[in-house]
């Protein structure tokens, strides 16, 4: 017997949530977007009027407004897109325990055990997408067939807040004609060889040779003609197995370029108070500690260490990547975008080895209950009501989260 299986995508994600804020927006061309004074200009995400003007995800605010020059914009709040995205799968675990989150906006769920309850897959995708519209005011689009890339790419098919089906029956009618770049999983360049093969549609895809499509493309040709065909039998995850994290990190371009040791150190604490805090979040603690650092041409290094003992403390983790920094970069160049991570993670309540020395024990001790403490006022009241005083007030863009606001 066939899977059922719906994936569920939200329209519109990030616009949908900020709109809910700024009801006045609603019949303008609207976009999310960083800050264009400190270099984030980036279009994250627009509403459907902005979309008709040709305004698309990831172009900078400049080509927007060359499209759209009435685009309003809004900056974006990721703690209230996460929100929303919990909210959201606890609706759709109302109707299955077998749900994978893709993304913050999209989801699969396998309903095959649900049909006696709730009806015919496209019934549940339908009552899904009328709760989450009346229940919290955004809408999504759903795809139903029996297996997890078709079922994405009928959440693809028609929007916004739309169903469709993609049975044995139909998906040659509807999927088969499209161009190769719509088949999940193919990107610019393996459509563009496969392309110069003469390869140009999902259809000619599907009845190409499986053995030339694996010496062209390697294991993903393979692959992409499983998927063209219909053959993927991935199983959706519980919600409840998703796989564990691997690394925590955090990054950015800073309003200006980082000049001398006092601005890396005042970039480096906040980037490390908000690693440590999400490490705590999940409650692993990590062993390594690696650094990205990019200068104004846009050359990269990357360099990381180990440590003796696995630290979720930002003090830890800022203290070892100023260390990093200091041995492996020139403090007289200028430094336009950090990353800090936290890598081979383990379990917080791992065994470490102790200190000769109690003095360093207890200040590890007292280091915890203070970073801790930090994580508890910002939970109750918001995570920019406290912070360290160097990061407080800087003019490179460092924060460890948006300025405490009301909740409504």
């Amino acid at each position: 017997m066939d899977r059922t299986i719906l994936h569920c995508d939200m329209n519109g994600f990030f616009a949908s949530v900020e709109l809910l804020d700024y009801p006045e927006l609603r019949d303008k061309p609207m976009a999310v977007c960083g800050n264009p004074d400190s270099r984030h200009g980036i279009i994250l995400a627009k509403n459907e009027i902005a979309k008709k003007y040709g305004v698309v995800t990831a172009e900078t605010l400049w080509q927007a407004r060359k499209k759209c020059p009435d685009l309003q914009t809004v900056p974006p709040h990721h703690d209230k897109y996460a929100r929303f995205s919990k909210l959201i799968n606890n609706i759709y675990l109302q109707y299955t325990d077998m749900v994978e989150p893709f993304s913050v906006d999209e989801s699969w769920l396998d309903v095959t055990a649900s049909r006696r309850l709730f009806g015919t897959g496209e019934e549940i995708a339908n009552t899904i997408r009328e709760r989450v519209k009346k229940e919290l005011g955004l809408t999504l689009s759903a795809g139903v067939s029996y297996n997890k890339i078709f079922a994405k790419m009928g959440s693809d098919y028609k929007k916004p807040d739309a169903t469709t089906v993609i049975s044995r029956e139909n998906y040659k009618d509807l999927l088969w004609p499209m161009d190769i770049g719509e088949l999940f999983f193919v990107g610019k360049a393996t459509a563009n060889k496969l392309r110069g093969c003469g390869i140009t549609t999902i259809g000619k895809l599907a009845q190409s040779d499986r053995n030339m499509l694996i010496n062209l493309l390697g294991k993903h040709g393979g692959v992409i003609y499983d998927y063209a065909n219909g053959y993927d039998e991935t199983p959706v995850k519980r919600y409840d197995e998703r796989e564990p994290i691997k690394s925590v990190g955090n990054g950015t371009t800073f309003h200006r370029n980082l000049e001398g040791l006092e601005d890396i150190q005042t970039a480096v604490r906040g980037l490390s108070d908000t690693v440590a805090t999400r490490l705590r979040k999940h409650k692993v603690k990590a062993f390594g500690i690696k650094v990205d650092i990019k200068d104004p041409d846009l050359k990269t290094i990357s360099r990381q260490v180990q440590l003796e003992n696995p630290t979720n403390l930002a003090e830890t983790v800022a203290d070892t990547a100023v260390e990093i920094i200091k041995k492996s970069w020139d403090l007289n160049k200028p430094i336009r975008l950090l990353t800090i991570t936290g890598i081979n993670l383990c379990d917080e309540n791992q065994a470490q080895q102790l200190s000769l020395f109690a003095s360093e024990n207890f200040a590890q001790q007292r280091g915890e209950k203070v970073e801790r403490a930090m994580d508890d006022i910002r939970k109750k009241f918001g995570t920019g009501v406290i912070n360290f005083g160097s990061v407080v007030n800087n003019d490179i863009g460092v924060s460890v989260g948006a300025p405490l606001k009301k909740e409504k």
